[in-house]
C-alpha cells in the first residue's frame, strides 16, 4: 500500500521525490526533486502515484521503520559493539520484569527471588504501576549510585521510555532497544569540490610519477587549491585528506606500475561480466618455474624445468601440461592446445580406476576412436585462451594457431594477475600437494631454500611428467572442492571429473578427436621457391628430399600474398628435417642435405643453427651445400672433445644446452604422429625414413659414440668427394707368374663361335685336376 502525506519522499524510477503540498480531497499532489529545494516542480494525482509500476515510499519516510534503518539497510544485531549489545540485554531485562515479572521473560525458569512483590502480574495485575515502580527503582539507582546509572544509560529512564520500549521490542524485536544514535547514518567526511578537484588531480598526476609520501601529496593539493581557488577555500587537516585518500583510492600498498595499470583498467572496463557455463569455454594457460630440481637424461646433472600449464576455468580440470628444461617456444603452446582436444593415453604402470570415468559414451567407443585406451581426463574443443603478454603467447605462429584450432586467444589485462587466478592458485595447490613432497625441492625463496637442492635432485624429467601427470589424472581430478564448488550448488560434493560429467549430462559432449595431420598443421610457415639442384632454404639451410623430385625449379600455382610460394613447415625443436606438403595433400619429410648419407648425428634446435651461421660467419667461409657445414655442426656439438674427457671438458652451459636439445628432438618425436603419409608416396620410397636421424639415446656415452660416428662418416665422405673413381687394388706377387704359366687352363668363353659344349669345358677340368695331381 502506497503511503502518500505531506514531506514524505516517493521514489519514482528510481529517482527521489519529496510531496511538498498534497490536497487529498481532489487527489492532487505536487512533488520536487529531493536535495533540491528550488528545483523544478512536478503536478501529478494521487491515482496516477498509486497505478504508477516503479513508485513506492521511501524509507526516510515510513513511520514504522526505526531511524536506525531509515535509507538505508535495516540494523541488526551484529551492528552494535560488545558493550551495547549487554546494555541492549540490559534494557530487555527490566522490560521483561516489568510485563512478566521475570527477568527472563519465561515463568518456567525463575531467578533467585523473583517474581519480585511490585512486578508481580498477581499482585499488581496493571501494567502502568508495575512501570511506576521500575522508573522508581532507577531513579533510586541514579541516586544511590549515579555513574553507575549514567554507564548504563539508565539516569533519563522514564515511563514513556519504558512504553517506547515495549512498543520497539514488540515490532523489531531486541535491537528495538538499542538507541538510534548508536547507528546513526554515516555520511562520511564533508569535502568540498574545489578540495575533491584538487585530490583528483594530484592523484592523476601522481600516477605518472615516481611514488611519493602523503605528506608531500598533501603539499600538492594545498598547493592546487591555493594556485585556482585562492586562500579563502578552507582545507581539511592532514589527518582526513589522509582518511579520504586511504578510502577513496586503498590503502597504496601497490607498486607504482601496478597501480598504474589498474588505474588504467578500470578506465576501460566495460562493466560486463563473462559467466562460464561449459568446459572449454575458457582455458587458462601459464607457466612457471619448476620449484623442483630435476636430472637431466645427458650429462645427470640438476637443472631447473618450467612447467606449463593449461586449466579449464569451469571445472578447474588441468586438461594438459608440458615441462621443459628451457622456457617454452610459440611450438609447444602449440602443442600443448593441440593436447587439450586430444585423449590422453593410458600408461603402463596406471590402474583401471585412472581410466576413462565419464557417464553417457562409453570408454570402449573413446578407445576406438582414439586408437588407444583413454585415461581419465577430459579433452574438448577449445574456445577461448587467456594467457599472459609473455612474447611467446604474442608472435605471428600463435595468431595461425588460433585460427587452425578455432580458439580466441585473449590475453589478459596488463599487471592483472587475477584475470587467470584460477591458474594461478593451480600452482600454489600443486606446489603444496606435491612439489614440497619431492626432493629436490627448492623453496619459494632462496632464504627459504635448502643446504644442497641440487645434490637432493634425484628424478629424471621424463620421471617428474610421469608423476605429474599420474598425480593429476589421480589425485586432483577427483580432489573435492570444498568450499570453492560451483554457484548452482555450492554446499555439494564436487570435484573436476564431477562437473564435467555433469556438463556432459546437461549439454551433451562433442566427442571430436584431432586429425594425426594437425600436428603439421599447427608448426611455423615458410614461404620459399624450391630450388633446382638444392631443394628449399629454411633459416639459413637446405632441405631436400624425393618429394621434391618432380617440383624443382617449378612455382606454386596458390594466389594471394604470398602467390606462386610453396609452404614448408618446420618444428624449430628438431631442424634435421622440415615438413612439405605435396599436391595431393600428402605430408613428407625433407632432411637437411648437410645430414650424412649414413649414420646419424644428434639432433640440433634452431638456436644451434643460429650459432652455426655466426661461426661460419666468423671463419669466413663461403660453403657451396651444406654438407661443408657438418664439420663446423660437430665441432659445436662438442665432436672434437675426447668421449672420456666429455663430463670435464664441457662447461655447465654447453651440458645445458646439449641436454635441452635432446629433451626438446624427445618432445618433437613424441609430439609427431605415429603414422605419417609419406611411408606411402607413389615413389614406394618406404627406407627414406629409416634414413633420417632418430632422436639420440640419452645417455652421455651415446650421445658421445653417436657424435664420434658422425664425424668417422663425415670423414669418408670427404675422402670419397676427393677420388672421383675408385682405383683398381693391385695384385698379388704370384699372380703375374700364374697368368703368364703354359700350365694354366682358360676359362670357357661362351662367346666362341664354334659353340663349346659343357663336356669339353668338364673334360678340360678333369685334365687340369689330373695334371695338378701328376705334379
Amino acid at each position: 500500500m502506497l503511503e502518500v502525506f505531506e514531506g514524505c519522499e516517493l521514489i519514482v524510477n528510481g529517482h527521489g521525490w519529496r510531496v511538498e503540498q498534497l490536497e487529498p480531497y481532489c487527489g492532487k499532489v505536487v512533488l520536487r526533486p529531493v536535495g533540491e529545494p528550488g528545483g523544478p516542480a512536478r503536478h501529478t494525482t494521487l491515482r496516477a502515484l498509486m497505478h504508477h509500476p516503479d513508485c513506492r515510499t521511501s524509507t526516510r519516510s515510513l513511520p514504522q521503520v526505526p531511524a536506525s534503518g531509515r535509507g538505508r539497510q535495516p540494523a541488526t544485531l551484529k551492528d552494535l559493539t560488545e558493550p551495547q549489545r549487554r546494555l541492549v540485554e540490559l534494557r530487555l531485562a527490566h522490560l521483561l520484569e516489568v510485563e512478566t515479572g521475570y527477568r527472563g521473560g519465561d515463568p518456567f525458569r525463575p531467578g533467585p527471588d523473583e517474581p519480585l512483590p511490585a512486578y508481580d502480574p498477581v499482585l499488581v495485575p496493571r501494567l502502568t504501576d508495575r512501570r511506576k515502580a521500575k522508573v522508581a527503582e532507577l531513579r533510586a539507582l541514579r541516586e544511590r549510585e549515579s555513574e553507575h546509572a549514567r554507564l548504563l544509560g539508565l539516569e533519563k529512564v522514564s515511563l514513556r521510555t519504558l512504553e517506547r520500549w515495549a512498543s520497539r521490542y514488540r515490532r523489531w524485536g531486541l535491537v528495538g532497544c538499542a538507541d538510534d544514535r548508536w547507528l546513526r547514518e554515516c555520511t562520511g567526511r564533508r569535502i568540498s569540490e574545489p578540495v575533491r578537484e584538487a585530490i583528483y588531480a594530484v592523484r592523476a598526476e601522481c600516477l605518472h610519477a615516481s611514488r611519493i609520501s602523503m605528506a608531500s601529496r598533501e603539499r600538492k593539493i594545498h598547493q592546487y587549491v591555493r594556485e585556482k581557488y585562492g586562500d579563502d577555500v578552507p582545507i581539511p587537516c592532514s589527518e582526513t585528506l589522509r582518511l579520504v585518500w586511504l578510502e577513496w583510492f586503498g590503502p597504496g600498498g601497490a607498486r607504482q606500475r601496478y597501480a598504474r595499470s589498474a588505474a588504467r583498467a578500470q578506465a576501460n572496463v566495460t562493466g560486463e561480466h563473462v559467466v562460464i557455463h561449459r568446459p572449454g569455454q575458457v582455458v587458462a594457460l601459464d607457466t612457471t618455474p619448476l620449484p623442483v630440481l630435476v636430472r637431466e637424461s645427458v650429462f645427470s646433472e640438476p637443472v631447473e624445468a618450467h612447467l606449463t600449464l593449461a586449466l579449464d576455468a569451469y571445472t578447474h580440470s588441468l586438461v594438459a601440461f608440458r615441462i621443459t628444461l628451457v622456457s617454452e617456444k610459440s611450438v609447444d603452446v602449440a602443442m600443448l592446445l593441440r593436447d587439450v582436444m586430444t585423449p590422453l593415453p593410458m600408461r603402463a604402470d596406471w590402474g583401471a580406476d585412472m581410466a576413462w570415468p565419464y557417464p553417457g559414451i562409453p570408454g570402449t567407443l573413446v578407445a576406438e576412436l582414439a586408437g588407444y585406451e583413454v585415461a581419465g581426463l577430459p579433452f574438448f574443443p577449445i574456445e577461448t585462451v587467456t594467457t599472459d603478454h609473455g612474447s611467446v603467447y604474442k608472435n605471428h605462429h600463435l595468431v595461425e594457431v588460433q585460427r587452425v584450432i578455432g580458439a580466441n586467444i585473449v590475453p589478459s589485462r596488463v599487471m592483472r594477475p587475477t584475470d587467470k587466478q584460477a591458474c594461478e592458485r593451480a600452482f600454489g595447490a600443486i606446489q603444496s600437494l606435491l612439489f614440497e613432497q619431492l626432493p629436490g625441492f627448492r623453496g619459494v625463496d632462496v632464504a627459504d631454500r635448502g643446504l644442497d637442492p641440487e645434490g637432493d635432485a634425484v628424478l629424471t624429467l621424463a620421471e617428474m611428467e610421469h608423476l605429474v601427470a599420474r598425480w593429476i589424472v589421480q589425485i586432483w581430478q577427483n580432489r573435492r572442492f570444498g568450499e570453492h564448488g560451483p554457484c548452482w550448488d555450492p554446499g555439494g560434493d564436487h570435484s573436476p571429473n564431477t562437473l564435467f560429467a555433469a556438463a556432459m549430462a546437461q549439454g551433451g559432449f562433442s566427442l571430436e578427436i584431432p586429425r594425426p595431420e594437425l600436428y603439421y598443421e599447427l608448426l611455423q610457415i615458410h614461404n620459399v621457391k624450391i630450388d633446382n639442384s638444392r631443394g628449399v632454404k629454411i633459416r639459413g639451410l637446405w632441405y631436400d628430399g624425393p618429394a621434391l623430385a618432380n617440383l624443382r625449379g617449378a612455382l606454386s600455382r596458390r594466389g594471394g600474398k604470398h602467390r606462386r610460394s610453396w609452404v614448408i613447415r618446420s618444428d624449430r625443436r628438431d631442424a634435421r628435417t622440415v615438413f612439405f606438403q605435396d599436391l595431393e595433400h600428402r605430408w613428407h619429410e625433407l632432411r637437411w642435405t648437410g645430414l650424412p648419407a649414413e649414420g646419424e648425428i644428434p639432433s640440433f634446435n634452431d638456436a644451434r643453427i643460429t650459432d652455426l651461421l655466426r661461426e661460419a660467419k666468423a671463419q669466413g667461409l663461403r660453403p657451396k651445400t651444406d654438407a661443408e657445414l657438418l664439420p663446423l655442426l660437430l665441432k659445436l656439438l662438442g665432436g672434437h672433445i675426447p668421449v672420456d674427457q666429455w663430463p670435464t671438458q664441457l662447461s655447465k652451459k654447453q651440458k645445458k644446452e646439449q641436454a635441452r636439445e635432446v629433451a626438446q628432438s624427445v618432445a618433437a618425436a613424441e609430439d609427431r604422429p605415429a603414422v605419417t603419409d609419406f611411408r606411402e608416396t607413389a615413389l614406394g620410397d618406404t627406407a627414406c625414413h629409416a634414413d633420417l636421424g632418430s632422436v639420440v639415446p640419452l645417455r652421455v656415452s651415446d650421445r658421445a659414440s653417436r657424435v664420434l660416428t658422425a664425424v668417422d662418416d663425415e670423414r669418408r665422405q670427404r675422402r670419397e668427394r676427393a677420388v672421383a673413381q675408385r682405383p683398381v687394388a693391385p695384385g698379388g706377387l704370384g699372380e703375374r707368374l700364374r697368368r703368364t704359366s703354359m700350365l694354366l687352363i682358360p676359362d670357357n668363353d661362351a662367346d666362341d663361335d664354334d659353340g663349346g659344349s659343357g663336356d669339353e669345358a668338364g673334360d678340360g677340368a678333369d685334365s687340369a685336376s689330373r695334371l695338378g695331381e701328376a705334379r
